[in-house]
């Protein structure tokens, strides 16, 4: 998939948040970075650097397979395939968002 394609998916996965108030950001390394904003209604989703209260550092392959349900993102965050700078909080509360 491609970056532009992975935008348009954290878009459509974001569009149908309800509660997500935080802003956030995923670092994808060289291939780049998504950010959202969800103090706007509906959470705006950009790939221009917000100043995120979270930033969470996953390589494209592994976000994937979080989506897909063939990677936990808690054993992902063990084992150092993920990454989260800033609000814990933000990051843990993504499981409703990212499952829909």
């Amino acid at each position: 998939m491609t970056f532009e394609e992975t935008t348009a998916q954290v878009q459509k996965l974001f569009s149908k948040a309800e509660g997500f108030a935080d802003t956030l950001a995923f670092d994808f390394g060289d291939d780049g970075l998504i950010s959202v904003d969800g103090t706007k209604s509906p959470p705006e989703v950009s790939n221009q650097d917000i100043g995120p209260d979270c930033t969470i550092s996953i390589s494209m392959e592994d976000f994937f397979s979080i989506l897909d349900g063939s990677l936990d993102p808690q054993m992902a965050f063990m084992s150092g395939k993920l990454s989260v700078d800033g609000n814990m909080g933000i990051a843990m509360n993504l499981a409703g968002v990212l499952k829909s």
